[in-house]
């Protein structure tokens, strides 16, 4: 089953998370000093902001899938819609490590759909730069098309992108 998930810079990360957790009715599953994240069931979602001197505002959007079957029919859509992707195989990003896809939208939006395999203790490795369009170039961990390509196991966070 999918889980919607949205990253958001946000500038001041304490009063973010209280906001978050009055609007939730909870707090945060996964708190760090520059990271907090959300594992919601109602609805199903997974809702993560970083305080990372970015953008503020909606970072990226996201599918997050239970197993590495359901992240293969999502890269097979991926795939019809007929845009760039970019694979990304045991990468580390926002505290984990995980399996993932990358496309941008139309409009510039970048669309992570991953599969997580467990949890790490940094926020990611920051030897790629952050772009998967230009309009894409502030979202967190996306990763330079040509990048990922070479290396996929440093695809996460230029340095100050996330």
């Amino acid at each position: 089953m999918k889980r919607f998930h949205v990253h958001v810079a946000v500038a001041d990360l304490e009063h973010s998370i209280g906001f978050y957790t009055t609007l939730f009715g909870a707090e945060p599953s996964v708190r760090k000093t520059d990271y907090a994240k959300w594992m919601l069931d109602d609805p199903r979602l997974n809702f993560a902001i970083s305080q990372r001197d970015r953008t503020l505002g909606v970072n990226h959007l996201g599918l997050q899938v239970d197993d590495a079957q359901e992240l293969t029919a999502m890269r097979d859509q991926l795939e019809r819609a007929d845009r760039k992707m970019v694979e990304q195989s045991d990468t580390t990003c926002c505290y984990a490590r995980s399996d993932k896809y990358w496309i941008t939208d139309p409009q510039g939006v970048a669309w992570e759909t991953f599969h997580t395999l467990g949890s790490v203790p940094v926020y990611g490795t920051d030897d790629v730069a952050a772009s998967a369009g230009a309009e894409a170039s502030n979202a967190c961990c996306v990763p330079q098309p040509q990048a990922a390509k070479a290396s996929a196991k440093s695809a996460c966070c230029a340095p100050g992108a996330c």
